[in-house]
């Protein structure tokens, strides 16, 4: 018995040691992707005065789901404290962004993940957003030099242990930066239409949750009680059946056919903004990807 205990405390002062060393090393990674700094040398933006331009901007403020996360006015929450960090969206009216940001430098927030002094944003989901046209990322931003000026401070952004060795780990985005092709170009969209070309436009928003392959899956960074985001691709146990009139209800009331409700964390009410073309583009792009089974 005393043999069997002692090899039990050697074998649980392993277990720490190599906790302690992981931790550490997960720190020494995280703070380096932290002090990377990239340079974005997009063409300039123009940004748009007219009346359509700048709905658009607002359409897309909520529909690409910026409201979700730093609040229906730009001023910034808490959008969730969990054991891998603190995460905060900031205030991003002008109170907050005067004298640092100016219309190209919100572009390359929004495209790149990149703050204004060059290093990268944390839990920006850029990802999602680095092919956004030039003409719509200057909508939107027109709409972000618009928001009513505000003072509020929603806290700071804190990445806990387990964040860090998530993120080493894979299973956790804090530098969306990393990942995107920094290369100065032009952006363009599809001409606007219920089409399948400009659905792959539309849907690169939902690669952030549903991944590249639009499968599904758990949420990278996300607590194991969150749900899963759903099998979008035309497989029978996934969107194969639906018709179009069920993708559209589901988007716009938050209810699969079944009537089974999507789960909360789906963000169903931005999307519900989307125009009749929008959300036809959207579901004729995803009959044409590849049809995969759901993850387990």
């Amino acid at each position: 018995m005393r043999r069997l205990l002692r090899w039990v405390g050697r074998l649980v002062a392993v277990v720490v040691v190599l906790g302690v060393v992981l931790v550490g090393y997960a720190y020494f990674a995280t703070e380096r992707m932290l002090a990377r700094t990239y340079v974005v040398a997009d063409p300039p933006l123009v940004l748009p005065t007219d009346a359509a331009a700048l709905d658009r901007g607002r359409h897309l403020f909520t529909e690409l789901g910026c409201a979700d996360c730093h609040g229906a006015q730009g001023q910034g929450h808490v959008v969730f404290d969990a054991p891998p960090g603190r995460i905060v969206a900031p205030n991003i009216t002008p109170t907050r962004l005067a004298g640092r940001y100016d219309a190209d430098k919100i572009a390359a927030a929004i495209r790149h993940g990149v703050r204004a002094d060059g290093h990268p944003l944390r839990f920006m989901t850029s990802g999602d957003f680095h092919n956004l046209s030039d003409a719509d990322t200057a909508a939107l931003v027109a709409h972000v030099q618009s928001l009513p000026r505000s003072a509020n401070h929603p806290g700071e952004l804190e990445i806990r242990p387990l964040g860090r060795v998530l993120t080493v780990l894979g299973m956790f985005e804090l530098v969306a930066a990393e990942r995107i092709d920094h290369t100065p170009r032009t952006r363009t969209a599809p001409p606007p239409g219920p089409t399948a070309e400009y659905g792959a436009y539309l849907a690169q928003r939902c690669t952030g949750c549903h991944r590249d392959d639009f499968a599904g899956g758990h949420v990278k960074g996300t607590p194991p009680s969150f749900a899963d985001a759903g099998n979008l691709t035309p497989h029978p146990q996934a969107l194969g059946p639906w018709s179009l009139e069920d993708f559209k209800r589901a988007i716009r009331t938050g209810k699969e056919p079944s009537g089974r409700a999507l789960d909360p964390f789906m963000p169903w009410q931005a999307f519900s903004t989307m125009s009749d073309d929008e959300l036809a583009a959207i579901y004729a792009y995803l009959r044409t990807v590849p049809a995969k089974a759901p993850r387990k």
